[in-house]
């Protein structure tokens, strides 16, 4: 693959990666309700998840989308209800019983969640979509794979880490439960408002 081609890779799976999300979202409300340490198994099933599902689609996945138009459809509803789903755990989260927001009520997305989360979040899917067909080489199609899951495992995981730390450096002006409860109330608001691209887009890869 050129060197032009997979710096323009890089800066795509860089902005991809650092710009607001289901993903990153759910991380910072994570990190500021449950810490950096209690994150972790979050963001790398993140990480990890998201270029397992690169691989898979790289390898042909996609093509049942193509031939069963009936699937998108049936994932983007699903998507859209666990969304709301989601967004309701964070918004009806329990304020800390004691002074530390570390305590705090409930429990942080494990590995596998975080990595199965992947396949019904649509920034994910717009993501590989995208980079699968911008950035593969016709003639060299499994080199091209091989590159793009490199780039973007390589790029997601600091940016997405930046979000955990984000919420990590919020948990000291929510020790309060009324402004903790506001947050997890504002999060909530917004990761329902990354369904716009579910509800606009004829398909999961379009934006």
């Amino acid at each position: 693959m050129p060197v032009e081609l997979i710096l323009a890779l890089a800066a795509f799976a860089f902005v991809a990666s650092i710009t607001p999300g289901p993903n990153n979202l759910m991380l910072m409300a994570s990190g500021t309700n449950f810490g950096l340490r209690r994150t972790l198994p979050h963001m790398l099933g993140v990480n990890i998840g998201f270029v397992l599902m690169m691989v898979l689609v790289g390898l042909g996945l996609a093509q049942v989308f193509e031939t069963y138009p009936v699937t998108y459809v049936a994932l983007k509803a699903f998507s859209a209800i666990y969304l709301v789903y989601l967004a309701w755990k964070i918004a009806s989260s329990a304020p800390p019983p004691v002074t530390s927001v570390a305590e705090a009520a409930g429990k942080p997305f494990t590995f596998l969640q975080a990595a199965a989360f992947q396949w019904v979040n649509p920034k994910a899917w717009a993501m590989v979509l995208t980079a699968m067909s911008a950035y593969t080489l016709p003639d060299r199609p499994l080199l091209s794979l091989a590159i793009i899951c490199l780039v973007f495992g390589l790029i997601n995981l600091p940016s997405i880490f930046t979000w955990a730390v984000m919420g990590t450096q919020v948990r000291r002006f929510l020790t309060n439960p009324a402004r903790l409860r506001a947050f997890n109330i504002a999060a909530a608001l917004l990761l329902v408002a990354t369904l716009w691209p579910i509800l606009t887009s004829s398909r999961l890869g379009e934006h």
